[in-house]
């Protein structure tokens, strides 16, 4: 299933929030169930982050195929990694 405009608008929207912490991802697993969602630590990734926030950067998740990989392409994206960058205030 593609990634649509609107869904990456309101996947922004929360991402890019002041208070954006680690619950954030049970709050998008909730509103986009249809995704698969993966967190880890931003340094466990070498791909540029198809988005990059305070907190967090995303990985766009390619399941089309018989391996998963990293896309940048929303139209092929299932999945999202959310990178946890850990900033320290």
């Amino acid at each position: 299933m593609a990634l649509g405009a609107d869904e990456l608008m309101e996947i922004d929207r929360v991402l890019s929030a002041s208070d954006a912490d680690a619950r954030v991802l049970a709050q998008l697993r909730q509103r986009f169930p249809h995704l698969s969602w993966t967190k880890c630590d931003a340094a466990d990734l070498t791909e540029t982050p198809f988005r990059s926030y305070q907190r967090f950067e995303i990985h766009l998740v390619d399941r089309t195929d018989h391996c998963v990989q990293i896309t940048a392409d929303p139209a092929r994206a299932g999945g999202i990694v959310l990178a946890d960058r850990k900033v320290i205030s």
